[in-house]
């Protein structure tokens, strides 16, 4: 008896590891493959900003984006990763409350030399994991990339994506989207969907930034009237914009945390970054109906291709923070206002002087701003964290969170870009702006049988 009893206990023992074996590999497969899946963002803002550019600039935008891209990685691997797991409870680089924040614990983590930062057959973690908060990170450089096409000097752009991507966007994270962070453990801070710490953060970024930078020339008339600067290709724009919303699925797969030991809370159904419980099927219904009420709103509103597109943006955009808690009908509603206010929101910087050459700041700054408060209005009273007697999602919590996230991502925007115009490194000169920067930067012409090929050496 007690033979086949050991004998049972050890096929228990075989099976629980085999399982347990399945379901790591599951999980890595699972956040692996949000990467290639973000990367389509990326391929959509290339098409996007390219399209929303004249031709005489086109490639000189989607260099400035590749090449974000390729240096916020690096940024990322040898400081990002370790911001986002040092400052959670605030500048003081204390330990917090679920022991996985603090200096000790970044430093074990994510430092360059960590075990966990290189191939470790015992870890099918970090990589994957690293892997995905890279591209959200690429993504606000993205975001950034945009607003300020056409007039941008290259070395400027790139500093900026690079503090926006592997500081700025990161110390927000760890503040609002960790569960160690202090406006999720003193305010009840809710964000699913990376509303606010991406792109609240990347919007209010590039206000600060296109403020410094000043409007393209031509767009502004002395009255202070503004002028419609078409880009070259709308289908090109639509079909960017249609990508990054096909990434954006890679986007929110990254932002659950699937069951499995090495990998969730504990819970037998799918978790939010804050442990609490969500199931994808949940944030599919919601997703949707968040994109077509934006597609509605905005349609109806201007009657404009873009801003229709902008629009489906928008509205997941809006839904994003609260994702996981929405009623379909209600992500749609909250999609729809979304949409409605940003092209108003667009006309009113606009009559300000600040020329956002795709409306930046309206789509990402302000409707990820409407997408916190919209949990703090129509979602309140939910546990914040997982465990018992939490804090629970209140109003006045996300109302901390817009100021925070307001402040974070404005101010280093605004000073980092008032430095490099003060040094000469902001904007072009005048002479490359109206010769076109395809021409003068870059050694090629996006349709070179219609246009001269530059006769001017690369900077």
């Amino acid at each position: 008896m007690e033979q086949d009893l050991a004998s049972l206990a050890a096929a228990v023992a075989e099976l629980k590891g085999s399982v347990a074996a399945t379901n790591g590999t599951f999980s890595e497969t699972f956040y692996f493959l949000t990467i290639p899946l973000m990367v389509l963002i990326h391929a959509g803002f290339l098409a996007y900003e390219m399209g929303a550019s004249r031709s005489k600039n086109a490639l000189a935008s989607g260099i400035k984006n590749i090449l974000a891209f390729a240096l916020i990685v690096p940024f990322f691997y040898f400081i990002g990763w370790w911001i986002y797991w040092a400052f959670p409870t605030g500048l003081s680089l204390s330990e917090g409350a679920m022991g996985i924040s603090g200096l000790a614990y970044a430093n074990d983590v994510a430092l360059p030399w960590s075990q966990y930062m290189g191939p470790n057959l015992d870890d099918r973690a970090s990589g994957v994991f690293w892997g995905a908060f890279v591209l959200f990170a690429a993504t606000t450089a993205s975001i950034l990339s945009g607003g300020v096409i056409e007039r941008i000097k290259l070395t400027g752009f790139v500093v900026l994506a690079i503090v926006l991507g592997s500081f700025v966007w990161i110390l927000a994270a760890a503040w609002g989207w960790h569960a160690d962070g202090w406006l999720v453990t003193k305010f009840g801070y809710h964000d699913f969907g990376a509303a606010g710490v991406v792109h609240m953060i990347a919007g209010f970024f590039s206000l600060g930034v296109l403020i410094n930078l000043g409007p393209r020339i031509g767009k502004f008339n002395a009255d202070g009237s503004a002028n419609n600067i078409p880009g070259h290709s709308m289908p090109m724009t639509l079909i960017g914009l249609m990508l990054i919303i096909a990434g954006f699925w890679g986007f929110l797969m990254g932002c659950v945390i699937v069951p499995g030991e090495a990998w969730s809370w504990g819970t037998e159904i799918e978790a939010t970054i804050y442990g609490t419980p969500m199931t994808i099927s949940g944030m599919t219904f919601n997703t949707l109906m968040g994109f077509s009420g934006g597609i509605v709103g905005a349609w109806m509103i201007t009657r404009d291709p873009f801003w229709m597109m902008s629009g489906a943006l928008g509205g997941i955009i809006s839904c994003a923070a609260g994702l996981d808690l929405w009623y379909p009908p209600m992500a749609f509603a909250i999609g729809f206002i979304g949409a409605v206010a940003m092209p108003f929101v667009a006309s009113f910087i606009e009559k300000r002087g600040i020329d956002d050459a795709v409306g930046a700041f309206a789509v990402h700054g302000f409707l990820g701003m409407w997408g916190l408060l919209a949990v703090g209005i129509a979602a309140q009273g939910y546990p914040a964290l997982f465990g018992e007697d939490v804090i629970e999602t209140s109003f006045m919590g996300q109302l901390v969170g817009v100021a925070v996230m307001g402040a974070l991502g404005f101010v280093p925007g605004y000073v980092i870009s008032w430095l490099l115009k003060v040094t000469g490194q902001l904007r072009v000169p005048k002479e490359a702006e109206l010769l076109g920067l395809d021409a003068v930067k870059v050694p090629a012409s996006a349709y070179p049988e219609a246009i001269h090929p530059s006769v001017s050496p690369a900077e």
